[in-house]
C-alpha cells in the first residue's frame, strides 16, 4: 500500500513538474513571439499573444507552433503621403515557424482583421468620414464657402495589393461648386495603401461599422522579417521580426 501511495504521489509530481514546465515554455514562446511582432509592426507596446495547444514543449522542439492567436494595437503608417494607421490587427496563424538563419518567421496560413479607425480615415483622406446609412458605405461631410454643407457619400471596398479604394461618390444636398468637385476627386480618386501588413496577407474584405471600417485578410506563406532598407514594397509592405 505504501509504494502505491509513493507511486501516485511520484506520477502526480511528475505531471506537475511537467505542466509546470509547459507553462513556462509557453510563456516563453508567447512574450519572444510578441517581441518579434512587435519589431517587425513597430508597435508603440508589445502585441497580445496566445500558443494554443497542449503541450507547447514538444512544439517547439520541432521548431513550428502550430496556432498562434496574436492581437497587434496601434499599427502606424510610414511611406506615404496619406498614412492610414491600424487601430488593431488580429491574426491567427497556423504552424509558425523559424527560418533556418533566424531571419524571418513564416506561418503556413493566416487570417487577420484589421480595424481602421474613422477618425484615421478622415485624417488620411482630409474629410471628417463616419459610417453611411447602407452597408459597405461612408459618409463625408464637405462644408461650402457660405457656410452651407453638403453630404458626401462614397462607397468603401478592398483594392488590388491592400488598398482601401472610395468609389461612385455622391452629393445630396446644395450643389457643389468645381473647388469642391476637385477636392472630392483629388480625395477618393486613389486608394489608401495599408502598410506593415504581413508579407503574404491579402486583403479580401472591407465593411462599414459604427466605429470604423474592418479590414479581413487571408494568405499563405505568410512572412514577417527584417527589411534592412527601410523601404516599404507599394503593393504589400513586409512585416519585420524573427520567431518565437
Amino acid at each position: 500500500m505504501r509504494t502505491d501511495v509513493i507511486a501516485v504521489a511520484a506520477l502526480l509530481t511528475l505531471a506537475f513538474l511537467t505542466v509546470s514546465a509547459d507553462r513556462l515554455a509557453t510563456a516563453w514562446a508567447e512574450a519572444r513571439t510578441a517581441k518579434a511582432i512587435q519589431d517587425g509592426m513597430e508597435t508603440p507596446a508589445p502585441p497580445a499573444v496566445h500558443v494554443r495547444g497542449f503541450p507547447v514543449l514538444p512544439q517547439l522542439a520541432v521548431g513550428t507552433l502550430r496556432h498562434v492567436d496574436v492581437t497587434a494595437h496601434d499599427i502606424p503608417a510610414r511611406g506615404t503621403d496619406r498614412p492610414l494607421p491600424v487601430s488593431e490587427l488580429t491574426l491567427r496563424l497556423d504552424d509558425l515557424r523559424k527560418s533556418d538563419d533566424d531571419s524571418a518567421a513564416h506561418a503556413r496560413s493566416a487570417e487577420a482583421v484589421a480595424h481602421l479607425s474613422y477618425a484615421d480615415v478622415s485624417n488620411a483622406l482630409g474629410l471628417e468620414i463616419s459610417q453611411g446609412t447602407r452597408p459597405g458605405q461612408v459618409s463625408a461631410a464637405v462644408l461650402l464657402p457660405l457656410g452651407n454643407e453638403v453630404t458626401v457619400t462614397t462607397s468603401v471596398s478592398a483594392a488590388f495589393g491592400n488598398r482601401v479604394a472610395f468609389k461612385d461618390f455622391h452629393v445630396t444636398g446644395d450643389r457643389l461648386p468645381a473647388v469642391g468637385e476637385d477636392l472630392l476627386d483629388k480625395a477618393f480618386e486613389e486608394p489608401i495603401q495599408l502598410r506593415n501588413i504581413p508579407a503574404g496577407l491579402h486583403l479580401r474584405t472591407i465593411t462599414t461599422t459604427a466605429t470604423g471600417l474592418s479590414a479581413r485578410f487571408s494568405g499563405r506563406s505568410v512572412t514577417f522579417h527584417p527589411d534592412p532598407a527601410g523601404e516599404a514594397d507599394p503593393a504589400q509592405t513586409s512585416a519585420t521580426g524573427t520567431a518565437p
